[in-house]
């Protein structure tokens, strides 16, 4: 067992390759957090740590995680409120020395930033580091960007690489961190089902999300297209909207790429959120859990000869549309389509 730093609501371990973040639970704890109740963060996950002065007497120290290694973080895509945010710990002012000195550690446990970041100021500085774009808030969604897309489809800024196998930064850090090729942190162990205002949202765990209406919230649209069972191998991501802000869903993407109803209450592949339904610590762990094993699927091995020329031809085809659009470069198409003519 590493030592042990306790703060207010969670207390963080630190083993030889990872940070392990235990939360408490009770009425005063976030109830994500009593859903949580433990993660294990590689620090390889980690891509800086920050001390920042809190509310009411506390300092709060902040392990920000790279861009697309926590399924979590990627679904929430900047959504959560601070005080939901399971990187960050909060401590009383009397341990502010304590907290810098842990702050030190970890940093140095950090592999070592790019130099471009050094000089964009996101090094390690005073007591305080400020809150940068590596903090989680550079932009109006709180990471720069993608406002709760957990990998885009098609060619969509968040997910022309992601739909292919490759990685997009999620975060706006315009390439200070490395994104991660793979999750890196485990995605959360429950609840796989939850209840939304208009149906029922379940997922096995592994290979299948199914909808199932309630006839009194379902729009007639979806009453219309009956109960859906989706496969996991015909995703390519999730669009998780919280239910703390108006128009909360969420919403299956699908790999085809195909027209679908621009407001989720008529999608069939959407279930909507209400007062009271899809709430944070239900909707949120779920959305990660089928993003992870979405991410999975992806990199699943596929034997040699299994898909036909057919199919990959189209998907040639949908690579060089993306490299005319210049959303994937000389290099990255010349390698995808060695590897889809490999799988001939």
């Amino acid at each position: 067992m590493g030592d042990v730093l306790a703060g207010i609501h969670a207390a963080w371990e630190f083993e030889s390759d990872a940070l392990v973040i235990r939360f408490e639970r009770g009425i005063r704890t976030p109830k994500l957090y009593q859903v949580l109740r433990e993660r294990r963060v590689p620090y390889e996950a980690l891509a800086s740590v920050t001390l920042t002065p809190g509310k009411r007497g506390t300092v709060v120290l902040h392990a920000v995680p790279r861009p697309g290694a926590d399924p979590l973080m990627e679904a929430a895509a900047g959504q959560l409120k601070e005080s939901s945010d399971p990187y960050r710990l909060v401590l009383p002012t009397d341990q502010e020395t304590l907290a810098e000195y842990y702050r030190d550690e970890l940093r140095a446990l950090l592999p070592p930033e790019p130099e471009a970041a050094v000089a964009a100021g996101h090094g390690a500085g005073g007591p305080y580091d400020g809150l940068d774009a590596l903090d989680g808030h550079g932009g109006p969604d709180g990471h720069g960007g993608l406002g709760g897309h957990g990998g885009l489809c098609g060619p969509d800024r968040g997910g022309a690489l992601d739909a292919l196998g490759g990685a997009e930064d999620p975060y706006g850090a315009g390439g200070a961190v490395a994104p991660a090729e793979r999750f890196l942190v485990a995605p959360p162990s429950g609840p796989l089902s939850f209840k939304a205002y208009d149906g029922k949202a379940s997922f096995d765990g592994r290979a299948e999300v199914s909808f199932r209406w309630f006839w009194t919230g379902a729009s007639s649209e979806k009453w219309k297209a009956g109960d859906q069972t989706f496969s996991v191998r015909d995703l390519c991501g999730i669009e998780w909207r919280s239910p703390d802000v108006f128009d909360g869903h969420l919403r299956l993407l699908a790999r085809d790429g195909g027209p679908r109803p621009t407001q989720p209450d008529h999608d069939p592949a959407s279930v909507v959120f209400g007062l009271g339904y899809g709430l944070v610590h239900e909707s949120l762990p779920f959305a990660a859990a089928v993003l992870a094993a979405i991410r999975s699927s992806d990199r699943a091995p596929v034997p040699v000869g299994s898909r036909t020329p057919g199919a990959v031809a189209e998907r040639i085809r949908h690579l060089g549309e993306l490299h005319r659009a210049g959303l994937v470069t000389d290099e990255e198409f010349s390698t995808k389509k060695a590897e889809l003519l490999a799988e001939l």
